[in-house]
């Protein structure tokens, strides 16, 4: 057991103990932004047949090589083809035939013209009118080829892909009304700690609301978990231990919020000692400096500490990295922004520092960070106002205004460039 894990160390501790879950089949709309847990194959070619790119009109390109504005060609409308029909009769030399986008093309067809390159010279447009052209076209524009994106039998998208609105488009035109995905982890959410009431009663002395139980909920979910709430427990060993067997065997992930200091009350660790295995109970980080992980039963657990910016913090930093790779996401850390800090900012030594704060573009064109309001774990104010963890390393103790810096985007997700 490591008593003072680096952070590094302690989030590769916890990824090293999660694995992919298996997976489930989903519709499309349940899929977004989910994990692919097999290859998706075409069942046929899209497009499934040659079809015209524009509204206007079907044409044999050699109808056209003379045509010009001082020698304009007049050809009749045989057929009308809207998207939907098909037509059956080919298209004869001499022969044009009205067709909307999307509509498959009459055999015999080279090109299709666009409407607004015609004029009507007698009709309406449709069959039997008469249409000037003044330019030739070439021989294939403005068509869509049979099979031009995807062919029958192709992998079009390949397991571990994440799914985007195009990638539902892409699976639903190649028939996958459902999809396999990873499944999204079951995450126990547990708050201990008889000081606690919940949002809507009013606290009376010593009490205080549990936001931790609602902030780590939103953030469960925001990973792409689902987050399995239980009761507040109670400051004794054997609750705490009833509660954590119970979750063990209906839960993907284990987190819990108080607990894991060292406190005349704090049973997580104990309880965590005799009915599982822990890892460590301490990281050289702050806020949140004991943070407690290890398995029961074969589920990950992790405990988060009681003041709800330490609890915000230790998940953005651990917990859920582990929840992604749970559902086979590849990239697991938010981007970094290098950042000059515009403050001197002071420290402990020894410990990194994560504070929140704001980036933004500075006068010369890259970046600058500030320090965002009060500190305190105790307090989210600063959290809610800010769009970055600002990383300060261990050493040395004074960080100079200037220096460039590590911001943490909260505001971005993982793979994207900052």
């Amino acid at each position: 057991m490591h008593e003072h894990a680096s952070v590094e160390h302690a989030r590769q501790m916890l990824l090293d103990i999660t694995s992919v879950l298996g997976a489930e089949r989903v519709g499309l709309f349940d899929s977004l932004g989910r994990v692919l847990a097999e290859d998706a194959i075409s069942d046929i070619d899209v497009s499934p047949f040659d079809n015209s790119a524009m509204d206007g009109f079907a044409v044999k390109a050699r109808d056209l090589v003379d045509a010009s504005p001082e020698n304009p060609i007049e050809l009749v409308v045989v057929a009308h083809i809207a998207a939907g029909d098909y037509c059956e009769s080919p298209l004869r030399e001499g022969e044009i035939a009205r067709i909307m986008t999307g509509a498959p093309v009459p055999e015999g067809t080279e090109s299709v013209v666009k409407v607004e390159d015609t004029m009507v010279v007698s009709g309406e447009g449709g069959v039997g009118s008469t249409i000037r052209f003044t330019q030739p076209i070439a021989a294939g524009a403005n068509i869509r080829l049979k099979g031009e994106e995807v062919t029958a039998g192709e992998i079009v998208l390949c397991t571990g892909e994440v799914l985007t609105p195009a990638a539902l488009g892409l699976l639903a035109a190649t028939g996958h009304p459902t999809v396999s995905v990873y499944r999204r982890p079951r995450v126990a959410v547990i708050s201990t700690g008889n000081e606690l009431v919940d949002a809507g009663v009013v606290p009376q002395k010593g009490q205080i609301r549990n936001s931790n139980a609602y902030s780590i909920a939103a953030q469960v979910i925001e990973s792409g978990g689902i987050p399995i709430e239980y009761p507040c427990i109670e400051d004794t060993y054997e609750a705490t231990r009833e509660t954590l067997e119970h979750a063990a065997v209906e839960c993907d992930f284990i987190i819990t919020s108080g607990g894991v200091s060292v406190g005349d009350f704090d049973y997580v660790k104990p309880v965590l000692e005799e009915i599982g295995q822990l890892h460590y109970c301490n990281v050289k980080m702050r806020p949140g400096k004991p943070q407690t992980m290890g398995v029961i039963g074969g589920v990950p657990f992790f405990g988060l500490p009681g003041n709800p910016t330490s609890t915000y913090v230790g998940f953005e930093i651990f917990i859920r990295p582990a929840l992604r790779r749970m559902q086979g996401y590849q990239e697991l850390i938010r981007p970094v922004t290098q950042a000059g800090i515009t403050h001197d900012a002071k420290k402990r030594a020894g410990l990194r520092y994560f504070m929140r704060g704001v980036v933004c573009r500075s006068a010369d064109g890259g970046y600058e960070c500030t320090v965002k309001g009060n500190q305190s774990s105790a307090l989210l104010r600063s959290v809610q106002e800010s769009n970055c963890l600002i990383v300060l390393a261990e050493e040395p103790h004074l960080i100079k205004k200037g220096t460039v810096v590590q911001c943490l985007r909260l505001d971005m997700d993982e793979g994207a460039v900052s």
